[in-house]
């Protein structure tokens, strides 16, 4: 028998604040923004700035980044779906779309 155990039998899943997905729009210190998903805002904004291992190579290089804006999504296809919709805006729309919730919840 295989004694494996299936990732929905791990003992150590559960659901839990982790499971939100955030959808975040930073500045660089160029001006320029950048949008992206995670489930820990606080981590990924501390890679973005070097503070912690990971990152974007887009803002490795645009250094110190501040979060501009953020919303929660309940799960990652939502998340995904608001940063395409996100980045498919003008500058100045991006920054309204997350901060005033110009579009529904996700």
């Amino acid at each position: 028998m295989d004694s494996a155990v299936q990732p929905s039998q791990r003992p150590d899943r559960t659901e839990k604040a982790a499971d939100i997905w955030h959808v975040y729009l930073l500045e660089c210190a160029d001006g320029t923004l950048y949008c992206g998903i995670t489930t820990d805002l606080a981590r990924r904004l501390d890679q973005h700035n070097g503070l912690a291992p990971g990152g974007a190579r887009y803002t490795s290089g645009r250094r110190p980044v501040r979060l501009l804006a953020s919303r929660a999504c309940a799960h990652k296809g939502a998340a995904l779906r608001l940063e395409c919709a996100v980045k498919a805006r003008p500058r100045a729309e991006k920054i309204l779309f997350l901060q005033e919730g110009v579009v529904a919840p996700c």
